[in-house]
């Protein structure tokens, strides 16, 4: 258990931190279930909305370091892929 006042004060900023992104990563996860659900409903014009806002908090979960920008990329590279193909 943390006993200098250092480490007390650490646990408790991991704590929010903790709280803060798994708040974004539930909200990136909405944004990506959205599109996903504009997808199977086949309307192009609803799917492109939903990518243009799912793409957007991705981006910002990468900023925020909630993401990695890699797994980001590839993640809305993928998305775009499933918008293309509908839209084809």
């Amino acid at each position: 258990m943390a006993n200098t006042p250092g480490a007390k004060k650490a646990v408790r900023k991991i704590a929010r931190r903790t709280e803060v992104n798994t708040a974004r990563r539930s909200r990136v996860r909405t944004y990506l279930r959205k599109f996903e659900e504009a997808v199977a409903s086949g309307d192009a014009a609803v799917a492109k909305d939903a990518f243009v806002k799912a793409q957007s908090e991705l981006m910002r979960a990468v900023t925020k370091g909630v993401v990695h920008k890699n797994t980001g990329s590839r993640k809305v590279s993928r998305l775009a892929a499933q918008l293309k193909k509908l839209s084809a």
